[in-house]
């Protein structure tokens, strides 16, 4: 039986779905990679330090493991990639260009790559953003999220690659730190808050956005990629939605359980970013086509963040 494979799997994203996929299939089933640490973010389980940028080493791992799904998650993300704009497009574009030429030459069964809402510029309607929207975005990332896209459905429609995708709003965690995105606030404030300090917030205290909890994060990437291959009907990346809030409305959501938590907002130029993106997402093509349904909103959120996150950082 064919193996998975999970690049960037120390990162927020990966280190959890990494987890989750070694519950399902079993540690030596599920190879970890990253250019990055901490490795024990990640648990027990075969690890490989991997470039993806190297496609030579890339299907070297591939054979060694007899790799056959690939959840290609190793990029660079928005608030980072404006610092490093030439990296950033070689990470985030060779690196998925190498996953699915590899995929085509060696008939892999699947690959599972994320997209965001970063896709979205200032053109798109803001609230709940419909399936076709028009992609202008104002960012390295979202360029990349763009041309990463249409990679994808040129794979599938030219090569028959079985590529699939999810527009990720930002996500929140408590078993990684933040990343470099420009969502990274909606972590980082509950960090503050179990520690006991004041939170100064880059955006404006009025800038909704989407987000999504990373629990609900994992359990969409493995539905969609369990989802029976007639199902997908989006070869792009599929919206997919859960809460969308303020900062002040998480603030608020915080100190409801913590009456003494303070905020300030002094926006930088992650605003900017953030001005550009959607406030919420119509992810009605995503809960028709494979079932998808989010299990937290704000309140749960909250509350399991503040119970889980003291002890994680302890472990820290």
């Amino acid at each position: 039986m064919a193996n998975i494979l999970v690049t960037g799997a120390c990162g927020q994203l990966g280190s959890e779905l990494t987890a989750e996929l070694r519950k399902i299939h079993g540690n030596e089933r599920v190879v970890a990679s990253d250019i990055n640490g901490p490795v024990t973010l990640i648990g027990d389980g075969p690890y490989e330090h991997l470039d993806v940028m190297n496609k030579q080493h890339l299907e070297k791992v591939i054979e060694k493991y007899n790799i056959g799904v690939v959840y290609h998650l190793a990029a660079i993300l928005s608030a980072n990639s404006e610092k490093n704009i030439d990296l950033a497009w070689k990470l985030n574009i060779d690196g998925l260009l190498n996953v699915l030429q590899l995929a085509q030459s060696r008939k892999m069964e699947r690959v599972f790559w994320p997209s965001s809402i970063a896709v979205f510029g200032p053109d798109a309607q803001k609230k709940k953003t419909p399936q076709n929207s028009p992609m202008n975005p104002t960012t390295v990332y979202g360029i990349s999220k763009v041309a990463g896209e249409h990679w994808c459905a040129y794979f599938h429609r030219k090569f028959g690659v079985d590529v699939r995708s999810l527009r990720y709003p930002g996500l929140i965690g408590y078993k990684s730190l933040p990343g470099g995105g420009t969502t990274d606030y909606a972590v980082d404030i509950y960090h503050k808050a179990v520690a006991g300090e004041k939170f100064s917030c880059f955006l404006e205290k009025d800038s909704a956005l989407p987000m999504m909890y990373m629990d609900d994060a994992v359990k969409a990437a493995i539905d969609l990629m369990n989802a029976p291959e007639e199902n997908i009907t989006i070869r792009t990346s599929y919206n997919v939605s859960a809460i969308s809030f303020s900062p002040e409305e998480i603030a608020t959501s915080i100190q409801a359980r913590i009456p003494g938590f303070d905020v300030a907002y002094e926006p930088d130029y992650r605003q900017e970013i953030a001005s550009s993106w959607p406030d919420s997402i119509d992810d009605s093509a995503a809960r028709d086509d494979w079932g998808w349904k989010p299990a937290f909103d704000l309140k749960k959120m909250t509350a399991d963040m503040l119970k889980n996150l003291p002890g994680v950082l302890e472990g820290m």
